[in-house]
């Protein structure tokens, strides 16, 4: 893997890796027009954005975009595939795209909490899951402090444990800087948010919370009975031995490990484009997330 690529890979895990009272607000985008899938939800504090894609009824999935990303920047290749027969729901996490920070850490924990808070203030009892990269770790915590919420999971080149991915993410965070943020992450963040000075923000956080990452409870995740499908590269910075692994953690799990991948692109993630542009992959993946979802109704 060459030098530039795998430092877009780095951000890209680096950056990817309420019971709540007032009823959503619609959202302006920038430009002024009003967006008709887009809303906010007032979650733990968080004035917490979400969209809505697709028919209005059945139940949902609901999209966990990686670290530093949008819903766009991390589905929007798949949307329209994943939208045509299903409801979709994509959410945007504390600090990232069109959700502001608040006063307090990003953590995973965190995260799958404020999902969870978004779905009862929804009035959705359980949801199908996918999440990418950091939100794959989110989707894990959801599935074990929120185990009624979850129908089934998509695990998307995500780890559980440190040893999980290969030991030069790790060593990256001490040093990494903003400035080798994918510019697609960057212009995505700036175009949704209001506020530019909070890139760095979450950027800083960002690094905090993947510094002081803990390995996931492997008993806690055997206890995760739902359905589950298990997606990644054979170029990624998670092992494929740990993709394995996760699928026998899993007492009910598939594998799929996409040839000549790397970082989500197999999805058609924004950060990884450049990654055999006009691959067909990506549509590939969202039939077998569609068959997936559709066998496990």
């Amino acid at each position: 893997m060459n030098s530039n690529l795998a430092a877009r890979i780095l951000l890209g895990v680096l950056m990817t890796v309420v019971t709540a009272g007032c009823a959503a607000s619609s959202v302006q985008p920038p430009g002024g027009a009003a967006s008709p899938r887009g809303a906010y939800a007032q979650v733990h504090g968080l004035n917490m954005y979400y969209e809505v894609h697709g028919p209005p009824s059945g139940r949902p999935l609901v999209l966990l975009h990686g670290g530093g990303s949008t819903i766009h920047t991390t589905f929007g290749t798949l949307l329209p595939w994943l939208a045509r027969d299903r409801r979709v729901i994509g959410v945007e996490q504390q600090a990232h795209g069109h959700t502001a920070d608040i006063d307090r850490p990003l953590s995973f924990e965190q995260m799958a909490d404020d999902t969870a808070a978004l779905l009862q203030q929804l009035d959705i009892p359980d949801a199908d899951i996918l999440g990418f990269s950091n939100g794959g770790v989110v989707a894990m915590q959801l599935a074990m402090r929120h185990p009624q919420r979850v129908h089934s999971l998509i695990l998307a080149s995500t780890h559980s444990t440190r040893d999980g991915c290969y030991s030069y993410m790790w060593e990256g965070f001490p040093r990494a800087t903003l400035d080798v943020m994918p510019a697609v992450l960057r212009d995505a963040y700036l175009q949704a948010s209001s506020n530019p000075e909070g890139l760095q923000v979450l950027f800083r956080k960002t690094v905090t919370m993947m510094m002081g990452f803990k390995d996931l409870d492997s008993e806690a995740l055997k206890k995760v009975t739902v359905p589950t499908l298990i997606m990644t590269a054979d170029g990624d910075v998670v092992r494929p031995e740990h993709s394995v692994e996760l699928m026998r953690l899993f007492p009910h799990a598939q594998l799929a490990i996409f040839p000549g991948a790397v970082h989500g692109s197999y999805l058609g993630v924004a950060e990884s484009a450049e990654h055999k542009p006009g691959s067909q992959v990506p549509k590939l993946a969202s039939v077998m997330i569609d068959e997936f979802l559709n066998e496990h109704r």
